[in-house]
């Protein structure tokens, strides 16, 4: 075990670092902390993510949210002015393209190259630390909505930097989050230390009085992930923003498909957040919500894939997300067009908007649903809390090590991969195998019985079919992998 472990980086040592960070690449020379903030501090009201974020919260509104960027910033500013005009989104997305996640900026510049020769983007993102921040504060000052920074990134220190220098009010991402589920060989101590620099960064805008809102990436691999599972990790990176300084924070989760336990999922992850946030004594932190829409196999045909975005925008909205990330009827194909990502974004729309004054009744399903996934996650936390003997960071290395928090198909060599999840006959995920998951014996009897009573109505035994029957069966127009006549 390294140095790791859950404590605020000492103002001078993260000063010191942020020399080391500025220097990866020549577009970070250009950022200047103080003039920065006073930058963030100019912003207008309604281009900050963290009070449009605590707006909607207190008016129970759902916001709608879209994918989108492309390699240059004219053509940029052009699909995120669409897809707010036509697109009626509420908040923009900047989604960086894949090399600089990777943090390789030389292949990002002849990516930019290829484009401006194209004449299209030949990049699935936007390069923003290689445009530098005057061209984000180009893009900023061109939008009419708080816009923030999705991209996967497990050393994510300069892009920080240079988007928050650039007024981007919002970043996506987190140690555990932008690292199991994307990258294969790269430590948790690495990428955990790494965030907590990005954190770090943020909290100390927030000390000079910038709210800056803090999401980690809530449906990890987006497949058959079990709530607990999710909230897990969810909480965890909470927690370690918190201790860095992050005072706003947006927890997300991934779509399953049945309405009662994704209503519960979201409705848990608040409650279960801000009970470990003020147990640890962060009491100040503003916590909302986001449900992104499914995130698996999409029906090839429009009109079905509509109904999936859909069911997303009533489950969102059912569950009183703050926002939900929206998905296109282009999905199955690749990269949208501007006017396939608006009709989903108008879709969602008027779903969420019918359902503004509803909401789903408390039955004792859903009651059930939010008992499961509690119990799941606080034994699940508790162990590693005693894995790290009281530290978080320490205890979600250890934890990994052990299989105590394990996240299905993640390609990470610091995942054991074990645990198996499936659907059971009424769509709900559950457990096939529990894996070295520290559940209670009454939990792994509730997940075992849910999948023999489904295997009991396909006549067929519980196993790793269904596993795959399920991860395809959206796709192929159905929620459940139910076996062919």
């Amino acid at each position: 075990m390294s140095n790791l472990k859950n404590q605020k980086i000492p103002e001078a040592e993260f000063l010191k670092e942020r020399q080391e960070v500025l220097q990866a690449w020549p577009t970070g020379e250009n950022v200047d902390l103080d003039e920065a903030i006073q930058y963030q501090k100019d912003l207008p009201e309604h281009k900050r993510m963290a009070a449009r974020l605590m707006k909607a919260d207190q008016e129970g509104e759902t916001l709608i949210q879209p994918r989108a960027g492309v390699a240059l910033p004219d053509e940029l500013i052009e699909l995120l002015t669409y897809l707010d005009e036509e697109g009626e989104a509420d908040l923009l997305p900047v989604t960086i393209d894949s090399y600089t996640r990777q943090n390789q900026y030389k292949e990002a510049e002849q990516g930019i190259e290829e484009s401006q020769e194209m004449g299209r983007s030949m990049l699935n993102g936007f390069p923003a630390v290689n445009h530098g921040l005057e061209t984000c504060r180009k893009v900023i000052e061109s939008l009419n909505l708080p816009v923030q920074v999705r991209h996967g990134t497990p050393d994510a220190r300069l892009l920080a930097e240079i988007t928050m220098a650039g007024g981007f009010s919002d970043y996506e991402g987190g140690g555990i989050s932008y690292n199991i589920p994307y990258a294969k060989k790269v430590s948790l101590e690495d990428t955990i230390r790494d965030w907590q620099y990005v954190d770090r960064l943020i909290g100390y805008y927030q000390e000079q009085g910038v709210d800056i809102n803090r999401e980690p990436f809530g449906p990890l691999t987006g497949t058959l992930v079990p709530p607990a599972v999710s909230h897990v990790v969810a909480i965890l990176e909470a927690l370690l923003a918190a201790e860095q300084g992050v005072k706003f924070l947006t927890l997300g989760y991934g779509q399953n498909g049945n309405l009662v336990q994704d209503v519960a999922a979201i409705q848990t992850l608040k409650e279960l957040a801000n009970s470990y946030l003020s147990k640890e004594g962060y009491e100040d932190i503003k916590l909302t919500t986001v449900f992104h829409q499914w995130m698996g196999g999409f029906p090839q045909d429009e009109s079905k894939a509509y109904a999936v975005i859909s069911w997303g925008a009533t489950a969102a909205a059912l569950s009183g997300a703050t926002k939900v990330i929206v998905k296109t009827p282009h999905e199955a194909m690749g990269i949208p067009t501007k006017e396939a990502n608006a009709s989903g974004l108008k879709a969602t729309k008027q779903i969420v908007n019918m359902l503004k004054d509803q909401s789903l009744e408390q039955t004792a399903k859903l009651d059930r649903e939010k008992e499961m996934i509690k119990k799941e996650v606080r034994a699940i936390l508790d162990k590693v809390k005693e894995l790290g003997e009281g530290d978080w960071a320490k205890g979600t290395v250890r934890a990994f090590e052990a299989g105590v928090i394990d996240v299905p198909f993640a390609p990470s060599k610091f995942n054991k991969g074990k645990i198996l999840p499936a659907r059971d006959n009424i769509g709900a995920v559950r457990y096939l195998n529990t894996g070295d998951l520290p559940l209670p014996d009454d939990v792994k009897a509730f997940h075992k019985e849910r999948l023999a009573e489904r295997g009991q109505y396909e006549d067929r035994e519980a196993t790793f079919q269904m596993v795959i029957d399920d991860i395809y069966a959206i796709g192929k127009g159905m929620l459940i992998g139910r076996p062919r006549e």
